[in-house]
């Protein structure tokens, strides 16, 4: 409670020093009345969703929905904060040297007055990113995007040249709250036509009961080598209280039954072949393994067991982190590796093929879309879902197809 209690006051001093620039634009009491009133409810209905949260279910739309809008009106009044602070800067330095140098004036002991232009430029500014929140909890996060990559590998097997594969991660299915939206990407993901359909984790927010209203809708996935499927960090129910071990356990067995039903090969640190002819690619699977606190049940030696060290291999590992932590320094060389779990953190700016940008990128190194390292590659999936914030903006949710060709790029 004691910590609620500094958050308001902290906020509320923040959004006083914001007022500011409102109070310059307009002296219409209406207007500085209803800027309150939503900044009230606004940060009410955030703590009450927190103060309540039940850990037992995990986190619920209700508190995505309330920390969207905490999030839509505080990015806007930091940038209103940082106009006001920067003219105070010049203000109260002048404020003083008047009030030492002016005498027994009246006018020379005042404050000067905010500038108009500063406070119209300031809230003009604001505006963007209000809009651009706003949208991307409209509709941002069921924007969705097929990004098309052709991968070159010299040592690809004749059979698979020209072979197409399309990755999906990070369902979140516990966020959503529009199944035609999501029926209508499935429906994007066949018209794509791939040989094989790759899921690299986290199908859930916390509890298998969040895909049962889904499973009809994936269902209709298809694809001619299968669907195939590995666990993530959120997959396992680490996220919430559970009444006991066998009770999360009986999720676990749920989840994977619920994989199972809807057409998915979950992939437990083992791998498939895939075939064409006499031809085949090795398909690998591990469980989550991710640095900085996330699970490493991943246990790559064992995935990999029975594999002969030239074939042709793709990997399904959740976290990218682990692509950096083993997959790179291990004798085995992995031609391709998929990977999700970093959603872009579903804000940034990105104009494909030239620029990207995220905030995730002072965390995660590889964050979205392909590198490359050693001859080996990895394609980070920007994430079908959301989490938390229930939308995106400028990263948006991704549906990956990649075509393997036989050869050299440069061919």
């Amino acid at each position: 409670m004691i910590r609620w209690l500094i958050f308001i006051v902290i906020f509320g001093l923040l959004d006083f020093y914001a007022f500011q620039s409102f109070k310059t634009i307009t002296k219409s009491p209406w207007i500085h009345i209803l800027y309150w009133l939503v900044s009230i409810l606004v940060l009410g209905n955030l703590v009450y969703q927190f103060y309540n949260f039940n850990r037992s279910e995990g986190f619920s739309q209700s508190n995505s929905i309330a920390i969207g809008f905490f999030i839509a009106f505080m990015v806007p009044k930091l940038i209103l904060l940082f106009f006001m602070f920067s003219e105070d800067v010049f203000r109260v330095p002048q404020a003083l040297y008047s009030y030492f140098t002016a005498g027994d004036t009246v006018e020379g002991k005042h404050l000067p007055g905010r500038r108009k232009f500063v406070s119209q430029v300031a809230l003009g500014l604001a505006a963007i990113p209000f809009a651009s929140i706003l949208y991307g909890i409209y509709k941002g996060r069921y924007n969705f995007k097929v990004l098309k990559y052709t991968l070159h590998f010299e040592d690809l097997p004749d059979a698979f040249d020209g072979y197409k594969l399309t990755q999906i991660s990070d369902v979140h299915s516990g966020s959503f709250d529009d199944p035609e939206k999501v029926s209508y990407a499935i429906d994007l993901i066949n018209e794509q036509k791939s040989d094989v359909i790759l899921f690299t984790g986290d199908m859930v927010n916390n509890k298998a009961s969040e895909m049962e209203p889904y499973i009809d809708v994936f269902k209709k996935l298809e694809a001619k080598d299968g669907l195939y499927s590995v666990l993530g960090n959120h997959d396992y129910g680490d996220y919430i209280n559970w009444p006991s071990a066998d009770a999360k356990q009986e999720n676990m067995n749920r989840l994977q039954a619920i994989q199972k039903e809807i057409g998915f090969d979950l992939l437990l640190n083992e791998h498939r072949y895939l075939s064409r002819g006499e031809e085949k690619l090795a398909l690998v699977g591990v469980e989550n393994w991710g640095k900085g606190g996330f699970k490493k049940a991943g246990d790559l030696k064992k995935a990999i067991t029975g594999i002969d060290k030239d074939d042709f291999t793709i990997l399904l590992s959740h976290d990218p982190s682990h692509w950096d932590q083993e997959v790179i320094p291990d004798n085995k060389h992995f031609h391709l590796t998929l990977s999700g779990h970093t959603h872009g953190m579903q804000f940034g700016i990105e104009i494909p093929g030239w620029f990207k940008w995220s905030p995730v990128k002072w965390r995660y190194k590889h964050w979205a879309g392909i590198y490359e390292s050693m001859g080996q590659y990895i394609n980070v999936n920007r994430g079908f879902g959301y989490l938390a914030f229930p939308g995106r903006v400028g990263i948006w949710p991704e549906i990956t197809v990649i075509e393997l060709k036989k050869g050299s790029a440069n061919a």
